[in-house]
């Protein structure tokens, strides 16, 4: 097995209940090569959460049938590792031949093996599939997709470029909201591209200029990162060249083997509620 578990490896998938198989990445990995750069030592990646929504959660009930829900499982920042995915859908998946004595037995056990593979407390929420908790919600703020269109034609960067964030000229104090759906990088492992939808609110006295923002986040589109790493990444970068009263930057991603993960930082604000988006 590889330093990052069973990604990328060909396996097979339990037909019992086995704990073992979730495989722990330690977070200081990605997060010593944010703050390698000197001006962002200074920064909190750890204050936030990542939120992974399980769309093929199925147990057994105590006659054998089969149940099935969708889940909600919230992962605080500071814990100091992170689960990597296919262990997690290996995992999900030894609950499906697995006799339970209701909702509340699998939410524990999940909660529990979770908890001990990341090294922090993990919170767990299983939804029916006729509750309205995974509605489809809209992003925040204002779409920026198109605010290049039309301009001058744009080189594909071979990793995140913060240069063009830098700056920003001073202005009035104000709370900018706005996202876009061109996030794109690479698992670092497999190679292949993730999408997702990149939502920033920030309160600043310096100009946020939406062009310049949407350059940064297409310098991404080559670049091998967990998504965890992207959005601490994208935080980092808008701390240090907006400094900001106030940010939040959350990232919505597309599915994959049933599970989407959602990882959200934040400085001197509230956590946002994290909701099903239309590609998700």
């Amino acid at each position: 097995m590889s330093i990052h578990g069973v990604l990328g490896e060909t396996t097979s998938y339990p037909t019992s209940y086995d704990a073992s198989v979730l495989f722990a990445i330690a977070r200081d990995v990605g997060r010593q090569q944010i703050l390698a750069n000197e001006q962002l030592t200074h920064i909190n990646l750890s204050d936030g959460i990542d939120v992974w929504q399980a769309f093929e959660l199925s147990w057994l009930n105590r006659q054998g049938i089969s149940k099935v829900a969708m889940a909600r499982i919230i992962i605080p920042a500071s814990s100091p590792n992170i689960v990597e995915s296919k262990s997690l859908k290996l995992y999900l998946n030894s609950l499906n031949f697995s006799r339970f004595d209701d909702v509340c037995a699998v939410q524990s056990v999940i909660e529990r093996d979770l908890s001990a593979c990341v090294g922090a407390s993990v919170r767990v929420l299983i939804c029916p599939l006729d509750g309205d908790e995974f509605a489809i919600a809209k992003p925040l703020g204002v779409c920026i997709d198109g605010v290049l269109d039309g301009g001058d034609e744009l080189a594909i960067s071979d990793d995140v470029d913060a240069s063009v964030l830098a700056g920003a000229a001073a202005g009035q104090m104000t709370n900018y909201q706005f996202h876009t759906n061109l996030l794109r990088s690479n698992c670092p492992v497999t190679n292949q591209p993730d999408w997702g939808t990149l939502s920033v609110a920030i309160s600043t006295d310096k100009v946020v200029d939406y062009q310049q923002i949407l350059r940064y986040v297409l310098t991404f589109r080559q670049h091998n990162g967990f998504h965890e790493q992207c959005v601490e990444q994208i935080f980092a970068d808008l701390m240090a060249n907006f400094s900001p009263i106030s940010l939040m930057v959350q990232a919505n991603y597309t599915r994959r083997g049933g599970i989407d993960i959602n990882p959200v930082r934040v400085y001197r604000c509230d956590l946002p509620k994290i909701c099903r988006q239309i590609r998700q």
